[in-house]
């Protein structure tokens, strides 16, 4: 298996699994942030067990990068990030993020447990350690 597989699944995943929705970024302050949220059955089993994720059909991913936009090449930048998934009858989960590396990739995965066609309203704190930013963002998931 490739060094970047799960970098080029993920891209992959961006680019052709949510084709009716504009690409998914904020710019916050210096940084350029990608974000994404998919079912966890989109990647392979052998991907989750070397990552320690769980595939389910009723299990999420979010995906975040962050990028240094002032950069000549936008570099990743490692942050911490922390945050909420909230449902929309008001049930709040706290999101723990794991960061990965590959090469010179950084990016910060979180799993969430979801029911079919369930709602998240997402509130996540990106730390740089000289200061925060928050990124909001909306995300329905469906049970395949």
């Amino acid at each position: 298996m490739s060094k970047f597989f799960l970098v080029n699944l993920i891209a992959s995943i961006m680019l052709f699994s949510l084709p009716s929705q504009a690409e998914q970024k904020a710019q916050l302050g210096n940084y350029e942030v990608h974000y994404v949220a998919f079912n966890s059955t989109f990647i392979p089993a052998e991907v989750a067990k070397i990552y320690g994720l769980q595939r389910s059909r009723y299990n999420g991913l979010i995906n975040i990068t962050v990028l240094d936009s002032k950069s000549a090449n936008k570099a990743p930048v490692a942050v911490n990030i922390s945050g909420t998934a909230r449902n929309l009858i008001g049930n709040q989960k706290s999101l723990e993020f794991k960061e990965i590396r590959e090469g010179e990739s950084i990016y910060y995965i979180a799993e969430l447990r979801h029911s079919n066609e369930e709602t998240f309203r997402f509130k996540l704190t990106i730390d740089d350690g000289k200061s925060q930013q928050l990124l909001e963002f909306q995300q329905k998931f469906y049970v395949d």
